[in-house]
């Protein structure tokens, strides 16, 4: 029964769906001397996890912060200071095509304005004939 617990367990461990406590039941097992010949194949397997788990480096690793942190300063500044760049720059340009645009929309209000001028002293000057020829009817009787 134990040997076929054991199997499923092992199963279970190959597919990575075995849990901390059936991971901890296989490296007992095979720990231990009653391994069922069929599976002394994985004996040197869970050996080697096993010591290989209780490895330590005993070498120090530097850790450079200071430079990274001081170049990210740098790099952050520099970064704001192009995004203020490109907001002044951006915010200039943009007033200028604003001033742009009210320039020729004030250029074809005068235009339409001056079209309609042109019509209403043609028509005050066809009154001017009116008033003239009504000038020469009344002067007449």
């Amino acid at each position: 029964m134990e040997l076929d617990k054991i199997k499923i367990i092992l199963e279970k461990y190959f597919e990575a769906t075995a849990t901390e406590a059936e991971e901890q039941e296989l490296r007992n097992y095979f720990g231990s001397d009653g391994v069922a010949p069929e599976l002394e194949m994985y004996i040197p397997m869970f050996a080697y996890f096993n010591q290989a788990s209780e490895e330590r480096s005993a070498r120090e690793v530097p850790l450079k912060t200071k430079r990274n942190s001081y170049s990210y300063r740098w790099i952050s500044i520099a970064a704001v200071l192009m995004l203020m760049f490109g907001l002044y720059y951006g915010n200039e340009v943009r007033e200028q095509r604003e001033a742009e645009f009210a320039y020729q929309e004030t250029r074809r209000a005068f235009g339409l304005i001056a079209q309609n001028l042109d019509r209403g002293t043609e028509k005050v000057a066809f009154l001017g004939e009116f008033e003239q020829t009504k000038q020469k009817i009344l002067n007449k009787n």
